[in-house]
């Protein structure tokens, strides 16, 4: 066997990316030109590298994710033709127009080298800004079009265990750009100030390694969480098989 097919044991390395998508409102001359004069909006889902380029107002997309990445399909709503979206090259990102919010699957396949399985990711599309209790404020449109683009964005690592030699190489010879510590670009008016719709425009968002941190933290508590949980209900079942042998006992006893 060749080294470069041989694993490199104990050893795992990892790429940040981000997956989610940018919307903006449809002006009415866009509209118009539409052959769907009831959609409303004009969204971009897409999977881009963590970090971004402070020359540019996009979220993430710094570095190409072609050298580990072959190739991203996005399944859209079963109403849109050609319903599955294949990408095979930078950038992964498909854009479209439409009017309601749904989920997209996601699926990443990597390059040949990395010997790896293709990844299942899911994005709630998001068209509409956050209100103070999470949920979708839908201003009219003509409201809604002064205050900018929509962001949802979700930060992940890839992680790959137990590398081929060759795929190793391939990863460390393309260190990814890191995160600033914090991030000097306004924050977009849906998260800033999400109890009102007066807010400021704000404007792109931007992955940080304090936001990286918060997001660990937050899963991190959010896995103590359900391991409690499982503890608790554990406890209970152990309980209740306990109050059922203790009533079979008695209901021996009395045959």
């Amino acid at each position: 066997m060749s080294n470069d097919r041989v694993r490199v044991r104990g050893l795992s390395i990892f790429r940040p990316i981000i997956y989610g998508n940018t919307a903006t409102v449809l002006t009415p001359k866009e509209r118009e030109s539409l052959s769907s004069p009831d959609h409303t909006h004009k969204w971009t889902v897409a999977v881009r590298s963590a970090a971004s380029n402070p020359n540019s107002d996009i979220v993430g997309g710094a570095d190409d994710l072609s050298y580990f990445i072959k190739r991203v399909v996005f399944k859209l709503h079963e109403t849109y033709p050609n319903q599955s979206r294949t990408v095979d090259k930078p950038p992964f990102e498909v854009s479209e127009t439409g009017w309601g919010e749904f989920e997209i699957q996601i699926r990443i396949t990597f390059i040949s080298e990395s010997g790896e399985k293709a990844i299942l990711l899911y994005h709630h599309l998001k068209l509409h800004p956050w209100n103070a209790t999470g949920e979708a404020e839908i201003p009219p449109l003509d409201v809604a079009i002064k205050y900018g683009p929509v962001h949802s964005w979700q930060y992940d690592e890839i992680v790959f265990n137990d590398p081929f030699q060759n795929f190793l190489s391939i990863l460390t010879a393309h260190p990814p750009t890191p995160l600033p510590k914090g991030s000097k670009r306004p924050v977009p008016f849906h998260l800033s100030n999400p109890a009102s719709l007066e807010a400021s425009k704000g404007g792109t968002p931007e992955f940080t390694t304090q936001m990286a941190k918060e997001e660990a933290d937050r899963l991190d508590a959010a896995k103590k969480e359900v391991l409690a949980q499982q503890e608790a209900m554990r406890l209970q079942i152990v309980e209740k098989e306990k109050e059922l042998d203790s009533l079979q006992r008695q209901l021996n006893s009395m045959a």
